[in-house]
């Protein structure tokens, strides 16, 4: 049935069926006639890619929402070999960036549609400016971001070591500069020792970011084991520095606990990444000769400090050696009087002992005459002490019984007025006690009609019950 009314329309209609070819070629055709010329259009690059064989650039276009960066068009595009031959050695010296994915240009496009591969844009020139003006908008607000979070200069206040022999290096270990680095340092006239470990990187390239933190992380856990972490490139093109102007790059370097001595090889503006460092040199070699000078410079204040040292020695030596000279000389004149001293004290110690006899038998005739009057004298105390002991004895035995007489009174009149209040005498003398409820009723206004009660005498109880409201 569905074929049968498909076959009747077709017999009805008044046209030939096409081919599909016919039909691309029609929308080619009025694409060509609705757009002939160039356009200049404002777009993103994405998944760039360049035939080695024939040296064609295929890529494709995005445009994004600039609130939500959601896409919200997009379109194949093609760079034929012999025009790219010309734009990427163009655009690459203008903006110092490598024609690649993720960055935004403005090109002249002419729109094809070819019957096979559909819609797609043809390069035909660019602008670099525009490109170029985009990476400074985007440096500025790298450095802005990284200024605000407070971690711009960071790196720049750490401490720089004085003797700075310990070194973390982050490079490629194929990398000339890295050889460079080594050689000179390693070989350094004053014959300064360096302890250096190579944490291996990509240094050039799409992955250059990512290995470099990855480094970064893998120096972390041993910071205490390095003075400092040099970050060098040697050779290769400036246009693949745009790594080291990534945010997430210079954070992490900014934060290191170590400082990170920059040696990227290259003369144009810095870099983000030499920005936040503690201190940025041109070239692997660069930074070996700072490193082998800040040796220096501490080698030539410990010589300084060494020489100011064996001459302050020599002089205090040479004034000591002057004051032994002086009392070599003075000894025998000082000897002989200190002695002289003690020989006349001595004498007057012996004259002085020889009435020491005399004068002690006169003190124990004295002595003698003094014992009887102090025995005298103590006897005389004692026997008064005595006699005053016996009246405050006294004294406190009559206290005593005073005190504990009238105590006793007080405890048999306190009997005898709880033995007064207690519920037994009170009923001895006609008084009765209502109960309600296992209550005392003290309140007529307690009690209700029909309420039954206790009424307990001195000899016994009896129950009752409210006849009537009170």
């Amino acid at each position: 049935m569905p074929y049968e009314i498909y076959k009747t329309d077709f017999e009805d209609s008044p046209h030939e069926p096409m081919s599909l070819f016919e039909l691309n070629t029609l929308v080619g055709e009025a694409i060509n006639d609705a757009l002939p010329g160039t356009y200049w259009i404002r777009a993103e690059t994405s998944d760039v890619r360049v035939n080695t064989s024939s040296g064609h650039c295929y890529l494709e276009f995005i445009d994004k929402d600039e609130f939500s960066g959601q896409i919200v068009a997009k379109s194949r595009g093609t760079i034929w070999a012999r025009i790219f031959q010309m734009l990427a050695p163009y655009f690459e010296q203008e903006t110092g960036q490598v024609f690649k994915s993720g960055l935004k240009v403005l090109v002249n496009v002419s729109v094809e549609f070819h019957e096979l591969y559909g819609y797609s844009l043809h390069v035909h020139d660019i602008d670099p400016s525009y490109t170029l003006g985009d990476l400074v908008k985007k440096r500025k607000d790298i450095i802005r971001r990284l200024q605000e979070e407070g971690v711009f200069g960071l790196n720049k206040e750490l401490p720089f070591p004085l003797l700075p022999q310990r070194i973390a290096v982050i490079t490629s270990p194929t990398a000339a500069g890295y050889e460079d680095f080594t050689d000179q340092l390693f070989r350094n006239k004053e014959g300064f020792p360096f302890y250096v470990k190579l944490f291996p990187a990509i240094m050039q390239g799409e992955k250059t970011e990512e290995s470099v933190i990855d480094a970064l992380d893998r120096v972390f856990p041993y910071a205490d084991l390095f003075d400092v972490v040099v970050l060098i490139r040697g050779g290769g093109s400036t246009s693949e520095l745009s790594s080291f102007d990534s945010y997430s790059l210079a954070v992490n370097c900014a934060q290191f606990p170590l400082p990170v001595i920059t040696g990227i090889g290259h003369e144009r503006d810095d870099t983000i990444v030499d920005m936040v460092a503690h201190t940025r040199m041109k070239t692997p070699t660069a930074v070996a000769s700072f490193l082998i000078e800040c040796m220096s410079r501490e080698a030539g204040g410990l010589q300084d400090l060494e020489n100011r040292i064996c001459a302050e020695a020599s002089e205090r030596i040479a004034q000591e050696k002057a004051v032994l000279q002086m009392l070599a000389t003075k000894f025998p004149v000082m000897v002989t009087g200190h002695i002289e001293k003690h020989r006349n004290r001595l004498r007057a110690m012996t004259a002085h002992l020889s009435t020491l006899p005399q004068w002690i038998r006169h003190r124990a005739e004295k002595l003698d005459s003094i014992s009887p009057r102090i025995r005298r004298a103590v006897n005389t105390a004692l026997s008064k002490q005595e006699t005053c002991i016996d009246g405050i004895r006294l004294h406190l035995r009559n206290a005593f019984d005073s005190i504990i007489a009238g105590h006793r009174r007080q405890i048999e009149l306190d009997e005898q007025y709880i033995k007064m209040a207690s519920p037994e005498y009170i009923l001895k003398r006609g008084y009765t006690l209502t109960m309600k409820d296992g209550k005392i009723v003290k309140h007529a206004a307690d009690l209700s009609a029909d309420d039954e009660i206790i009424v307990k005498f001195t000899d016994g109880e009896r129950k009752g019950k409210i006849t009537g409201e009170l």
